[in-house]
Formats: C-alpha cells, structure tokens, sequence
C-alpha cells in the first residue's frame, strides 16, 4: 500500500485539523522506512554499525561506520534493497519483552548502545519490532508491514547517506535535498563536543549521572558554551560589521545567548543599544491576513521595513533617531521613548525571527551586518538507531517555560504550537544559510533536567484531549532519561535557565 497513492490508509483519514493526528501517522512513515533503511544495510554488509543521526534539510542524515565514504553503487544497492523489501510487503512484527530478555536479544545482535540504555533505565517492559530475522527497537509506532511505507530517496552526503520522506510542509510531496553547509558543520561540531564529553548517547548520559560524574559534564557544556559565545563575540569585533542580526525559532534560547554575547561584547570594550523588532510592526490595519483570514504577525510583510532600514541608515551615521514603541492595545506605533544615538563604536544588536531574510536590512551594505543563527540542534541520540528531535526538545523547552512564566498550561502550549512550526518553517528555516555563524544552544545534559518540570505539566492532559497521544508519546521519551537532581552546579547564566527559572537575566 503507497503512501502516496492511498490517501485512506492514514489513521482518521490523509488530512486532519488536529496537527498531531496527521504528524502521528507521518511519524510512523518515517520510523517504518528507517526500519527497511536499517535492515537493508545489515542484509548487504557485515555486520555494521549503523547510526541514525539528525535532521538535516528535509532528510535524516545516516552513517555507516567503517564504510569511509559511500560509493554510489553501494547507494544503490541499499536503495535497490529497500524498494524489494516495500515490494515484498513483509510482516513488521512487534514484541513485547521483558527488560531482560530485550537485552539479551541486542547482545546477541551485538547493538552494544540498547543493551547499555535499557541496562540503565528502569522499564519493566520494552517493546521489540522484528524483520524475519533480525530485531529492533524504534522509538514509536510503525507500520504493520514494510509494504505501507511509501515514496523515499537516499542521497550521498559528506560521509554518510540522507534518507528523504514525504513531508507535511511539501505537501507530502518527495522533497529535493539541497545540501546546507554550515548547518551541517554545527551538527558536526555538536558530534565533536559529545566526544569530548564522552557522551555519545543517553545510554552514556545516564552512566555519569548513576557514578555521579555528571557534575563535570555539567561544568565543561556551560563551558564550551561559554568559549563558543566568546570567539562569536572576538570575530565580530575583528570584522567592518556595525549591526548585529540574532534570529532563531521558538525557544532556542535567543535572549540569554543575546544577553551572554553582550558581555563578552564588552569583555573586548564595545557598548551596542538594542532594537526590538516588534516596535516596527506596521499599524494593525495593514497587518497582511494568512490563508485563514487571521493576522499573520509572523511574515516580514507585517513589518515597516521602510522605516526601519531608514532609522537603521540613520543610526549608522550618527545621527539620532525616534525609535517607535508599538502599542498591542491599540494596534499603533507610538513615539514617546527618549532619542536613540549611537557612536562609531557601538553595535547595534536586532532579535528577531526575520534577522536572517536579507529583506529585513536590503538597504544596509552586507559588510555593516554580521548575522547569527541560533537553534537547539541535540547533541546525543537515545541510542544509535533513535535520534532526538530538535524540534521535540524546543516543544519541552517551551511547554516549561509557558508554564512557568505564562501560566499556560501543556494542552495550551501543544494547541498553539502547530502555528508556531508552520511560522518557523516558512520564515525561519528557509534563510538559516545566510548566517555568518550558527549557534548551537542545546546542553548535552539538559533533557535530564528538564524531565522533572516536564512531567507534571504533561501529566495534567487529560484522556478527552485532542492531544492526549502527544502527551503520551512525550512521556514515552521522557522515560528514556534518569533525572538530574541536584541542579546548583549549573550557572544563573545558562541557556537552560530561560526556561526552568533562576536565570540572572530575568
């Protein structure tokens, strides 16, 4: 049965108004063809350790270790394989095991990376899929049969292999990979710090909080963020720019890395003022509409980019200027904050979503703009074959802080999020190239820490909800991590603290 081909299939129908009900059954697309992905190779190579790794432009980047570099009729082999296992429409079977005997199936199957997590996680049960002969343990539902999994594609990739799946944002049309440079150095250098850490998994994770060296884990994270802001901080003091652009989605961590970049800023000797984007929305009335008739305050269009380049030129050349205050009760710009100057020394610093789209400064010269891209990119997988979502760990991030701070509750905080990825994926993603430098904002330790907030904000969804099987698949993740109790080893400076409370920025 086609992805493509058989709208029906799908749990409640293709479409449908609640984002989680279509997502669940994307979900399982992309688990089952990860599945084939996986058995593929282990049917063509020896015994080969296979990592899927992260998200990257609309794919799942994958490595085989020992391999070097993929040639391209071994690509095809896999691809070739795969699309006979589709064909064969072969059984997908689930089994439920005790903690024990799932281990002792991976130890058979030398998966080294499962028998250490379940070996440091208190599950009673864990659920086992098998392909004829050979088991695995993906996190999530998949399909009944590998026949209804649909279109993929597998692309070459620096090292490794990106497996492409039809997307909701593509209107579940196969996507074309686009290859995306420095997104993909950050993940490698994300890789590179979990090997400094030696932490490569959140069976290792675990490991260090049971023998009580997490502390130290803690320590060096904060540090390597730290090192990584100040070097930002040393090449945009070394460069002609005047104007510093900070953007990133929801809940990456943007106004303590603004605030931290601050600091070292004036560890070099330099003062910058601040501008919210938000001033420079244009009056309500000429706020663009979405395709559901409501106000679209995400797109750049609800933006005077007119006067703000204006003002921007303005400042630029020392000349002071009116900085407007927008009123959300009327819906208008007002003028009453003291004027804004600045000298030849001073940054100017720009939060917003829209600090990567060239459109937002089109008439500021590129030299005069250094730009910053920030997003939760996770450093460690559950083990070699589940990654985490990046968008998984912005939605927890964001699910805490809404409550601590918002008085949201998690129904509210699932409700308005589906809004907040669509925004994110038309405004957001699409200029995340054009940075001069990315930030990775992610704490290798952090899901550990967040776990405990998380829970009783999740746990308070009840059955009736719409999104009751998102709160039971997140606290399905969730499960996978021991928590960090002790949190004083971590500074009122770090990013996590945006969203747990404590935050000397607040």
């Amino acid at each position: 049965m086609n992805f493509l081909n058989d709208r029906t299939f799908f749990t409640g129908g293709f479409m449908s108004d609640n984002q989680f009900y279509n997502d669940r059954d994307l979900r399982k697309l992309v688990n089952t063809l990860v599945l084939i992905y996986l058995e593929a190779v282990y049917r063509l190579f020896e015994l080969p350790d296979i990592y899927v790794e992260y998200s990257v432009n609309k794919g799942l980047y994958t490595k085989i270790n020992g391999k070097g570099r993929i040639a391209k009729h071994e690509l095809d082999e896999i691809k070739m394989t795969m699309k006979m296992l589709i064909e064969s429409d072969v059984p997908i079977v689930k089994h439920i095991y005790s903690k024990h005997e799932a281990i002792e199936i991976f130890r058979r199957q030398n998966m080294h990376d499962k028998v250490k997590l379940f070996s440091t996680v208190s599950l009673e049960e864990i659920e086992v899929y098998r392909i004829r002969d050979n088991y695995y343990n993906i996190f999530g539902e998949v399909f009944y049969s590998t026949g209804q999994a649909g279109n993929f594609d597998l692309k070459l990739a620096d090292k490794g292999i990106v497996l492409l799946f039809p997307r909701k944002e593509d209107h579940y049309a196969l996507p074309e990979y686009v290859h995306q440079e420095k997104l993909f150095n950050i993940f490698m250098e994300s890789e590179n710090w979990a090997k400094l850490l030696k932490v490569s998994d959140v069976g290792d994770l675990n490991l260090r909080i049971g023998d009580g060296s997490i502390d130290d884990i803690i320590r060096v994270s904060e540090a390597l963020h730290e090192k990584k802001i100040a070097n930002i901080a040393d090449s945009i003091c070394e460069s002609e720019a005047r104007i510093i652009l900070i953007a990133g989605p929801s809940s990456s961590g943007k106004t303590t890395f603004a605030n931290r970049l601050g600091i070292q800023l004036r560890v070099n000797g330099k003062e910058y003022v601040t501008i919210s984007l938000d001033d420079y929305f244009v009056d309500r009335e000429k706020t663009p509409r979405d395709e559901s008739g409501n106000y679209d305050f995400d797109t750049i269009d609800a933006l005077d980019i007119q006067q703000f380049n204006q003002d921007l030129n303005k400042l630029l050349q020392g000349i002071e200027v009116q900085i407007p205050t927008f009123d959300f009760m009327t819906g208008k710009r007002r003028y009453d904050k003291e004027p804004t100057k600045v000298n030849s020394s001073q940054y100017i610093v720009i939060e917003g979503i829209h600090g990567m789209n060239d459109r937002l400064t089109e008439t500021i010269h590129s030299k005069d703009k250094y730009k910053i891209y920030i997003s939760a990119l996770t450093q460690l997988n559950l083990d070699d074959h589940n990654r985490i979502s990046t968008t998984e760990l912005r939605l927890i991030r964001r699910m805490i802080r809404d409550n601590q701070f918002r008085g949201h509750n998690g129904e509210k905080t699932l409700e308005l999020w589906e809004n907040v990825v669509k925004g994110e994926n038309r405004y957001i993603f699409p200029y995340q190239e054009n940075a001069d430098v990315m930030f990775n904002s992610s704490l290798i330790y952090e899901l550990s820490v967040l776990k405990k907030y998380a829970l009783p904000v999740l746990e308070e969804i009840g059955e009736s909800s719409p999104y009751y099987l998102e709160k039971a698949r997140l606290l399905s993740f969730m499960r996978y991590f021991n928590e960090i109790e002790d949190e004083t080893v971590i500074p009122n400076t770090s990013i996590i603290k945006e969203f747990i409370g404590g935050s000397c920025f607040h």
